[in-house]
């Protein structure tokens, strides 16, 4: 799904917010605020339930939504006090305010870059197709791990764009601390657990390919 409000666009499968043709960063907690804010637009979240959303199954304060929702408005280049998408409701929770349409097109996506796993000390490049991940040699990577099943999950790359599925593995893959049911889109800096596994998936640039003169 696109969603069109004021400069921005955002595609939630995806998962890039760009405002006119320039990508802006957001991180993966500021993402699924903005995420969960605009499908129920323009129903107001309570804190109590964003920090279940946020952050599933985790104690964490008031404080840290706040900061969450600092970083949200500085990427919109919203202000509390005069939103224009991010409203606060007052002794409750956040509301989008703007108006946010859907369109059809998708947002379009760099070309060239790398797509990897991090792994402690490993860095494992992902190929276009299916990445299988598990304790099996003919996987993209070996993990060594009792939680971990044969074939325990997947990544299909596809056009520069990745998603995560989970292969019925018996201790589950999660994805920004939630267990997958279906196959789920990637972005930069997403946090992949599989089993006791924890790993991080990053979109790289290219290698440049130009020599810098005289070297």
């Amino acid at each position: 799904m696109v969603l069109h409000f004021g400069d921005f666009s955002v595609d939630l499968g995806s998962r890039q917010l760009l405002r006119r043709a320039e990508e802006i960063h957001l991180g993966p907690k500021a993402f699924e605020l903005l995420e969960a804010l605009l499908r129920t637009r323009p129903r107001a979240w309570s804190k109590a339930q964003l920090l279940e959303r946020i952050w599933p199954r985790t104690a964490v304060s008031e404080s840290s939504l706040t900061s969450v929702v600092t970083e949200l408005r500085a990427a919109l280049r919203d202000e509390a006090r005069r939103p224009r998408f991010i409203r606060t409701v007052y002794g409750f929770g956040y509301a989008f305010c703007g108006d946010a349409t859907e369109a059809a097109e998708a947002v379009s996506k760099p070309r060239g870059f790398r797509l990897r796993l991090f792994l402690d000390d490993r860095e494992i490049a992902l190929h276009e197709g299916e990445n299988i991940l598990g304790r099996l040699d003919e996987g993209v990577a070996w993990l060594e791990s009792p939680t971990v099943s044969r074939r325990h999950a997947r990544i299909l790359v596809s056009g520069g764009q990745a998603a995560l599925e989970d292969l019925g593995s018996k201790n589950g893959t999660y994805l920004r601390g939630r267990r997958l049911d279906s196959p789920s889109p990637l972005s930069d800096g997403d946090e992949i657990l599989l089993g006791r596994v924890r790993m991080t998936f990053r979109v790289l640039p290219p290698v440049s390919t130009r020599t810098e003169a005289g070297s």
